[in-house]
């Protein structure tokens, strides 16, 4: 990681001028806390994506998928507790009208202060002990007393006027794996322990901080509900911390950047009995990069008193009926594309020799290879090269480059962290051969064409 203040300055300009992430509605003035993801954008978040289920779920016997609704029957969420319980405290600045989250207010201001989990008189009353500032006009002592605000969206269905019901965009993606718990084990019979797991959309209508993407009102979570015998949660719940470490490890993280950091009681949710994050250095202080609760069986027990249907698991070998209990490990996706940037973001030399590049693993990086003509006024290096081109995309992500020189292409394709850049000369029509340029090394050794799909593969193995 780039040592720099100016780190997400720089992150947030390279994700504008390389396609990467774009503002919400931006030709009407954009939408606070609203991104798009574009070209580059949408295949790397796909990619960390496609590398999570296949890791998690395919590679797994003892994990099955779902893909559920985003509207739910209201009933869900208030059997899980969010339309009674789902809270944010906030507090409004009465000089520039400006509404915040006070335990990020305190946070931002004192970093080594934890502010969640507290009353809201207790963040009142720190707030106005420490005189903390609006971060948005300067103005001291001009809050707000702090109070709660739900954070589920509101919306309503029916096709005739008068004849609406209020339900809720999702806060969260587990419940429906929950719900869908009998669903599931009717179908698939599978023996405890084994994991339901889900990927998709959720949505907070919470005061978020800024900092880009690492907090939005609609972002992409992955997890999966582990269900488990109550005596086995200590043991699984160590092993999905190691588990959810190890797996950044693939994905180039350093530890240097990471730790763990286990919830006070007073931080705990009110289905969890333990919760721990894993949480990543940024250039903003240490935030939550991914989660981990003990969920005990709340969530079961919840929906099978307010259902009425019996959402117990009957062993098969010993018919032993129980309410499984859950550890629920959580992959924020959004925030993950965020510090996965931060996490590669290079830079090296100085002036007109400066090179900025994304040092992504080759299996995530939107490209897997460039496909350069020397000289793109030469048909029979273009035709080759087209060649190469249309052969190669067949197997992976590829990309064409003929702009400007090939020194300039080299940097393009650095700074969007296309692992390998593969230029036709004219010893390629003599011998058979290319270069295949390294972004991370700048090594260029010669292959033959007809094993440049197999060299490739290797190195993205």
């Amino acid at each position: 990681m780039v040592e720099n203040k100016d780190l997400m300055d720089k992150i947030v300009s390279l994700c504008k001028r390389r396609g990467f992430v774009f503002p919400g509605s931006e030709i009407y003035g954009g939408l606070a806390n609203s991104w798009d993801y574009g070209p580059l954008g949408v295949e790397l978040k796909n990619n960390i994506r496609d590398f999570w289920w296949k890791h998690f779920v395919q590679q797994r016997e003892d994990m099955v998928g779902l893909d559920a609704a985003i509207i739910m029957n209201p009933k869900v969420w208030v059997a899980s507790g969010h339309v009674g319980g789902f809270n944010d405290v906030m507090i409004d600045c009465k000089k520039c009208k400006v509404r915040h989250r006070a335990d990020h207010l305190i946070e931002n201001a004192f970093p080594d202060m934890q502010g969640d989990g507290k009353s809201p008189e207790e963040l009142t009353a720190i707030i106005l002990e420490k005189k903390i500032a609006c971060p948005y006009c300067g103005a001291v002592g001009t809050f707000t007393d702090a109070r709660k605000f739900n954070l589920l969206f509101q919306t309503s269905i029916g096709s005739i006027e008068g004849d609406k019901s209020t339900v809720y965009l999702r806060g969260e993606i587990a419940q429906a794996m929950f719900v869908n718990f009998k669903n599931v084990q009717d179908t698939m019979r599978k023996r405890l322990p084994y994991g339901i797991a889900s990927i998709g959309k959720a949505f907070r209508n919470e005061i978020t901080p800024g900092n880009f993407i690492f907090r939005t009102l609609e972002f992409d979570l992955m997890e999966f509900e582990y269900f488990i015998r109550e005596e086995d949660w200590e043991k699984y719940f160590d092993y999905w911390l190691n588990a959810q470490q190890e797996w950044l490890k693939e994905l180039g993280f350093s530890d240097k950047n990471l730790r763990v950091r286990e919830h006070a009681q007073d931080e705990l949710s009110h289905y969890s009995k333990k919760t721990a994050d894993i949480e990543y250095l940024t250039p903003f202080g240490w935030k939550e990069m991914f989660g981990l609760a003990y969920r005990t069986n709340f969530d079961l027990k919840n929906h099978m008193e307010k259902s009425g249907v019996d959402l117990q698991y009957t062993d098969p070998e010993t018919q032993e009926k129980f309410i499984p209990h859950v550890i629920e490990p959580t992959f924020g996706l959004t925030r993950l594309l965020l510090m996965t940037l931060l996490e590669s973001y290079r830079e090296e030399g100085e002036g007109d020799s400066k090179r900025v590049y994304l040092a992504l693993p080759p299996k995530i990086a939107p490209y897997k290879a460039a496909v350069f003509p020397l000289l793109k006024n030469k048909p029979e290096l273009v035709s080759k090269a087209r060649e190469i081109f249309d052969e190669l995309r067949q197997h992976f992500t590829v990309i064409w480059d003929d702009r400007g020189n090939v020194g300039k292409r080299y940097y393009s394709q650095d700074e969007i962290g296309t692992p390998y850049c593969i230029t036709v000369d004219f010893d390629s029509l003599e011998n058979g051969t290319v270069t295949v340029r390294d972004r991370d090394t700048k090594e260029q050794p010669r292959v033959k064409i007809e094993e440049l799909k197999d060299y490739i593969v290797t190195k993205l193995n």
